[in-house]
């Protein structure tokens, strides 16, 4: 996550050691016989004194930039929260307000850690979805679990999100085990609640109860109506505390652009797609680029791991990779606010899921 603060930081540690540096030296030649004589010279030499005046003016520039982004980004209270689903992340997008995250009523959606941004009054919170805990099977099952057990340590609090189902599944209680042995504050979030009848939430909440006690508390919510969100906000505030504001008023994701929209081509393949085809897909964007007329231009290819899926993706005349670029470009257009030209490719790449360094190359490093 880029952190403005590493920013202030290295920037008084270079500025001071600038100065700590000049008064050293002055320190050293006062201590010789030839001070007088050596200062006659660094006047007397246009190249230093000019050299000198500009150093100072830099010193100044700096130091005024740092205190103008000091006052552009007040201290603020914040809170890292981690959030786990089992099945979807409409939450994140829910609280953030917009498509930060793809969702997919399919397992193991999310492979990358995304930060999500909500500001509320003082209060800036960075909501981490990261990918579901699971046995990997693969090179890319490996890097996923790493980021899920690498996110723990940057938390003030987890959330789980679980389905109004009076079961505690497996997936669940894997995820219950491993936040009961990091010691991580969490709040259950029980999704959906506009699908049932709240006296159908009780033995849900029983279910969940028996499975672990030390949730710090266990809140209703609907990500699809919004019902429950500020309950849930105003418990998240509880965990904030007080420090820089690590994003600027108007971020609402750490992803870059591009990414965003490989990301949003993924989901229309998670969507579309039956089966093992879509988890075998990864999207590569090669080209994004703004015209002078504001339009888009984003070229992306699709590697899958047989050339029998790329028919599959392909479809009949072309038929499915146009459903699915559509279906992208209209969601890449609602995120960037203007016109987006897309096309799109299909290559294959066999098993690339097994291979690290095809992972790697498609974005998915433990950096």
């Amino acid at each position: 996550m880029f952190d403005v603060k590493f920013v202030f930081l290295w920037t008084d540690a270079v500025l001071w050691l600038l100065v700590l540096g000049l008064v050293g030296y002055v320190v050293y030649v006062h201590r010789t016989e030839e001070l007088a004589r050596t200062w006659r010279k660094v006047l007397n030499n246009k190249t230093a004194v000019a050299a000198a005046a500009v150093l100072s003016v830099f010193f100044a520039a700096a130091l005024a930039d740092s205190v103008h982004y000091r006052r552009a980004l007040p201290a603020t209270d914040g809170a890292a929260v981690a959030a786990w689903d089992t099945k979807t992340v409409s939450l994140l997008d829910a609280l953030v307000g917009e498509k930060v995250a793809i969702v997919s009523n399919k397992a193991q959606t999310t492979r990358n850690r995304i930060y999500g941004v909500v500001n509320r009054e003082d209060t800036q919170y960075i909501l981490l979805d990261t990918p579901g805990l699971h046995k990997p099977k693969s090179a890319l099952g490996d890097y996923m679990v790493k980021v899920v057990t690498s996110s723990l340590s940057d938390v003030d609090c987890a959330l789980l999100l679980v389905e109004p189902i009076p079961h505690v599944g497996g997936p669940e209680q894997a995820l219950i085990d491993r936040i009961r042995e990091e010691n991580i504050p969490c709040v259950l979030c029980i999704n959906k609640i506009d699908t049932v009848e709240p006296a159908e939430l009780l033995p849900v909440i029983a279910a969940y109860n028996q499975a672990w006690d030390g949730f710090d508390a266990i809140i209703p919510i609907s990500a699809h109506t919004g019902s429950g969100l500020k309950d849930l906000m105003k418990e998240l505030r509880k965990y904030a505390q007080e420090g820089p504001q690590l994003f600027p008023d108007g971020m609402t994701t750490d992803q870059p652009e591009r990414q965003v929209m490989g990301e949003i081509l993924r989901e229309k393949l998670l969507l579309c797609l039956d089966k093992e085809i879509p988890h075998g897909t990864a999207v590569e964007i090669t080209k994004f680029s703004e015209r002078d007329s504001g339009v888009i231009d984003v070229d992306a290819t699709i590697y899958c791991e047989k050339a029998s899926h790329k028919g599959i993706i392909i479809g009949k005349q072309g038929a499915m990779l146009k459903k699915i670029s559509s279906l992208a470009r209209q969601d890449m257009e609602k995120f960037m606010g203007t016109k987006v030209y897309l096309e799109t490719w299909v290559k294959v790449k066999e098993n690339w899921r097994d291979n690290v360094n095809y992972v790697r190359s498609f974005g998915y490093r433990d950096e």
